[in-house]
Formats: structure tokens, C-alpha cells, sequence
């Protein structure tokens, strides 16, 4: 029984009741404004103009067309997986936008998908602590404006790519890896150019 002057009335209650959620329902990547509709019937032929959303602490790698979401695979990351890459050896998987530079069909990952990793916003950090010197940012800079690999750096590190290995573990030098299966699929979604957005 209520007491008296309880506002609350259970008969009367105006919550609605919760939606049962649907995999077609509209949802929102975490940090992302534009909500997106999720389709994972998608044809791999169907993926035509994608974008990669990769959320290191949820170890999700998404692929979204047109607002729709139409691939998610787990991930691994590198060994030491909190923060922003900063140097070679640090084991930190970078976090900004990127794209991809290079398709590696025969690499030592079985496939491969390179990231224009160090890009300008990490080569001019380097430029300003003292970390690269004049000519290596510039390196840097012309490699982003041809949409090309960015030179190999020992202070940096590079050749950070997407590829197959272990999604469960945190075992990477700063590389995505993924399942042989799913980065068989990812090879022939993504193209030289795709967009890569690496988020926290």
C-alpha cells in the first residue's frame, strides 16, 4: 500500500516500457555524432565505399557504409595498449585518423593493410620534442600529400598495419590484428585509400 502524500502510483506510473532491441535498431559508436543502422547481411560485393572505426577499449574494429554498419570483428592490439603511440618499441597501437597506403596480399601475416602510420599529426609531436629532425618530417609530410607509405622511421616506428593474428591477445608491436577468416573479408572490403579512425 502507498503511504499518504506518496507522489508515487504505481497505477498510474507514466514510465514506458523498455523496446526489445533489435539488430536493425539505430545505435551510435562510442565518440561518433551520426547514429548508424547495423546490417551485417551486407554483400562483401554491396561494400563499396566504407570507412574503418577501430575502439581499442572495447577491441571492436567496425565497418560502416553510408551509416550503416555492416561488418564488426574482435580485435587484438599491441602489448601495451592504453595511451597513443609515441616511439618504436612502446607497444602502443596509435590512436587518430588515418588511411590506408598500401594492400600486402603475400606478407608475413598472410594479408596485410598498411597504415600511413607516422602521419602528420605524430610526426609534428615528434618535430616539436626534438624526437625527428627537419628533413624526417618533411619525409613525412610529402608521403601524406602523395597519399603514399610514410618513410620507416627507428624514433617513431612504422609498418603498422591490419592483419591476421590473435584478436584475443594483446601481443602486437602497435598492429590490429584480427581472425585469418575475418581479415580475409576485411582485404577485400578495404582499398588503398579507405579511411581508418582509431579512437581510445
Amino acid at each position: 500500500m502507498q503511504e499518504p502524500g506518496n507522489r508515487f502510483d504505481s497505477s498510474k506510473s507514466t514510465e514506458k516500457k523498455k523496446q526489445p532491441e533489435s539488430r536493425t535498431a539505430r545505435q551510435q559508436p562510442p565518440g561518433e555524432k551520426d547514429p548508424v543502422r547495423i546490417d551485417y547481411l551486407t554483400a562483401l560485393t554491396d561494400i563499396v565505399n566504407p570507412e574503418i572505426y577501430v575502439y581499442k577499449e572495447k577491441r571492436r574494429l567496425y565497418v560502416i557504409q553510408a551509416n550503416v554498419m555492416v561488418r564488426d570483428y574482435p580485435i587484438g592490439l599491441g602489448f601495451n595498449p592504453v595511451g597513443d603511440k609515441e616511439s618504436e618499441g612502446d607497444g602502443r597501437t596509435p590512436e587518430g585518423d588515418f588511411f590506408i597506403c598500401r594492400k600486402d596480399p603475400v606478407g608475413g601475416f598472410n594479408k596485410a593493410l598498411v597504415l600511413n602510420y607516422p602521419d602528420r599529426k605524430h610526426a609534428e609531436r615528434a618535430l616539436f620534442a626534438g624526437i625527428l629532425s627537419p628533413p624526417e618530417f618533411k619525409e613525412i609530410l610529402m608521403a601524406a600529400e602523395h597519399k603514399a607509405m610514410p618513410p620507416w622511421s627507428g624514433k617513431l616506428g612504422g609498418l603498422l598495419c591490419m592483419h591476421a593474428g590473435e584478436p584475443y591477445k594483446d601481443r602486437t608491436q602497435g598492429s590490429i590484428a584480427l581472425y585469418n577468416s575475418d581479415m580475409d573479408e576485411l582485404f577485400n572490403i578495404a582499398s588503398t585509400g579507405t579511411p581508418v579512425h582509431i579512437r581510445p
